[in-house]
């Protein structure tokens, strides 16, 4: 009894341990019944997205970079697209019935991709395609930057053309950006280079009005949803993407003619001389336009590259800077360049140091003005010394009218500041006030002291150096910059009367005589020959930086120009008048004689000329080419045969051209076979000159047609 009882006793205890576990088993079931019915229910959408986030992502969709443009329409630095070309092989029409599309195709596919390419053999790229398809890869990279032309003629292929889900084909646009023109104003355009870096991420470094104006050039980004697949690539998932804005065009005051005179004749001298390094800049008097900007520096291997923006980094500008001497001592009513000024055979010594003369003047007695043109250090350093050692504020304030006590502001954000000392500085000294007045202890760049010769050019009005003139988007100017000025007047009339003397005297009679004593028109300028003490080089090295200032012709200037070069140390010639001026003189022959030349032939002038403004032809011509290319347009040709086409509210618009038989038309933006036809026509005897549209004509639209008449076009 006592036995069964405990065995009893121990049975209910397993049962009841049995009857808890399969308690503790049903709880625990519904727990993970409930659970799963509520991430069902309640968080599937949260857990669906952090799901496709493993294997999805968004990125970025660059928008096709602005081009850059020469004031006369030519492409500065432009964007050119290039094809990456992928194949899934997994795409479902490539697979279904049994790769039936694939198989059916591969041949021509084959002989197609050969024929674009013409790298490989039509079996060799089948062979290539046989293994992708066969491996079942799902990004396989068929070809690495396709042209564009390339890209348009592999869409026409036999499967390619079949689209994408049918075909595979996954095509990835890169842009490459391209300087059509070369080393021509290189830096001054700019760079725009991208790297990843360690962290992935592409970080794009720029210079030049690339970089100044990156904003408005890269436009604004697109996305593209692509997803992870095996292998770790990523595969675009189409209809996903967020179309970029494209950038906007800039168009720069450059003429590409302007600067292949001025950097030809700059590295002309600098081959010759061996120089280190060199800039020359041609501005617009009348506005402040930059028309060229040439740098130029010594490679390794003795050729010349556009290493740096020598016209923006600032050095101590030696004898040109006495323009601003002589002008403070005329304004400030202390001389006249009548008045006399002892020289002392060329030497001073002041507080113990000596001051000299670079060339032995022809006598001690000089006037101002002589004294000016043959470029004395010692007249300049006495003028400074005499007039303003007990307050060189009033000499300083000279500097700050002339803005020269702080950046130009022109459209480049590597300019350098320059350094004008006053007497607050700890490094003003007894020597410091008459070295400025010939051009040391003071740091200038050449933008800066071309700005103020302009003004004197200018009649004494100072404007502000600029490089970009419009921004444009799809042809339409969304902002147009116009000629800023930054002091009405320098000086009064009577000094600017002087100043201008002075500087035609140093071309007649002074330092540049010899340059330009067979000119066939009047310059003005000054030369300027300074030792280089720039970190790398002493004082004592023999370095001499070579300038020359001025503009041209003297009567009405058009352009005013200013060169700077750096010499190897100990060269043969050194001398502003010697090395530098010859560079002006050239860059002033060629471009006078082209002005004389245009005013001769082109009596009448339309403004610049590109796709975006004008087309004139044949009406019908011109709508069939339109409706070719899938250009829509607006149509307000009613009568007449000939047509035009000009921007209106951001789309094209065909206009009637208006001809009389008694009346010179119009033929600007005219194709050369058209204006031969339409001229001729009439009677007219027609002279060529160059190719593509019409730009120019020498007899204006709307004059009355004499019979026999001869008309000059010029086309670009």
């Amino acid at each position: 009894m006592t036995v069964a009882n405990t065995i009893l006793e121990i049975k209910k205890d397993i049962l009841w341990r049995v009857y808890l576990c399969f308690l503790g088993i049903v709880v625990l079931s519904l727990c993970v019944i409930g659970k799963a019915f509520y991430i069902q229910q309640f968080q599937g959408n949260y857990w669906k997205s952090l799901s496709d986030s493993l294997h999805l992502e968004y990125r970025a969709l660059d928008a096709d970079r602005g081009t850059i443009y020469s004031e006369d329409g030519s492409m500065l630095s432009t964007s050119i697209p290039f094809f990456d070309i992928h194949i899934d092989f997994l795409a479902d029409g490539l697979r279904e019935k049994e790769g039936k599309r694939f198989k059916e195709n591969i041949d021509s596919l084959s002989e197609g991709l050969a024929d674009i390419f013409k790298d490989k053999s039509a079996a060799a790229y089948k062979k290539q395609l046989e293994t992708g398809y066969r491996k079942k890869e799902r990004y396989f990279l068929l070809k690495k930057k396709v042209s564009f032309e390339q890209y348009r003629a592999l869409r026409q292929l036999p499967l390619v053309r079949q689209g994408r889900n049918k075909s595979g084909f996954i095509a990835e646009d890169i842009e490459k950006r391209l300087t059509p023109f070369g080393l021509l104003a290189n830096r001054t355009i700019g760079l725009s280079r991208a790297y990843v870096n360690n962290n992935r991420q592409v970080i794009t470094q720029n210079v030049g009005l690339e970089k100044t104006y990156d904003s408005l050039l890269k436009g604004v980004s697109g996305k593209r949803l692509v997803r992870r697949i095996s292998g770790g690539a990523f595969v675009p998932v189409e209809g996903s993407e967020i179309e970029p804005e494209n950038g906007k065009d800039i168009v720069t005051t450059l003429d590409v003619n302007i600067q292949d005179i001025t950097q030809t004749a700059l590295m002309r001298m600098m081959v010759s001389n061996e120089a280190l390094e060199g800039c020359a800049v041609v501005m617009e008097v009348a506005t402040g336009k930059i028309k060229a900007i040439a740098n130029l520096g010594r490679m390794p291997d003795g050729s010349y590259f556009e290493i740096d923006n020598y016209a923006l980094k600032t050095s101590e500008p030696g004898s040109v800077i006495k323009l601003v001497t002589l002008l403070a001592a005329l304004e400030d009513k202390y001389v006249t360049t009548s008045d006399m000024i002892d020289i002392n055979d060329g030497t001073w010594v002041l507080n113990g140091r000596k001051i000299r003369d670079a060339e032995k003047s022809p006598k001690s007695l000089l006037t101002i003005k002589e004294s000016f043109e043959h470029s004395s250090n010692v007249a300049m350093a006495k003028l400074a010394y005499n007039y303003y050692s007990k307050n060189p504020a009033q000499f300083i304030k000279h500097y700050e009218a002339l803005q020269l006590t702080s950046r130009t502001g022109i459209d480049l954000k590597e300019e350098f500041r320059p350094l004008v000392k006053n007497p607050s500085r700890k490094d003003w000294h007894l020597q410091t006030l008459p070295s400025m007045g010939f051009g040391y202890e003071v740091m200038l760049s050449p933008m800066q002291l071309l700005m103020v010769y302009n003004a004197v050019a200018n009649n004494g009005k100072l404007m502000k150096p600029y490089l970009v003139s419009q921004v444009e988007k799809d042809g339409n100017v969304l902002h147009r910059f116009e000629p800023q000025v930054l002091n009405e007047n320098i000086c009064s009339e009577e000094t600017l009367l002087q100043l201008k003397d002075c500087l035609n005297a140093v071309c007649t009679e002074g330092t540049a005589k010899q340059v330009f004593k067979d000119a066939v028109y009047y310059a003005a300028g000054k030369t300027g020959t300074t030792k280089v003490n720039d970190g790398k080089f002493k004082y004592g090295d023999g370095v001499y930086q070579s300038s020359f200032a001025g503009y041209f012709p003297v009567k009405n200037p058009k352009y005013s120009c200013i060169v700077v070069i750096k010499n190897k140390p100990h060269a043969a010639k050194y001398f502003g008048g010697a090395v530098a001026a010859p560079v002006f003189r050239e860059i002033a022959d060629r471009l006078y004689a082209g002005s004389t030349e245009e005013q001769q032939l082109f009596i009448a002038q339309t403004g610049a000329d590109s796709n975006h403004y004008r087309w004139s032809g044949y009406g019908s011509e011109i709508k069939n080419v339109l409706e070719a290319m899938e250009v829509s347009y607006k149509d307000s040709i009613t009568t007449g045969k000939w047509g035009i086409v000009t921007n209106s509210e951001y789309a094209p618009v065909v206009k009637k051209l208006n001809i009389s038989k008694q009346t010179i038309p119009d033929i600007t933006g005219m194709g050369l076979k058209d204006a031969l036809h339409l001229l001729e026509n009439m009677s007219m005897k027609v002279t060529v000159k160059g190719t593509g549209k019409v730009v120019k004509q020498s007899l204006e639209a709307g004059l009355a047609i004499n019979n026999g008449q001869t008309i000059a076009l010029e086309l670009n």
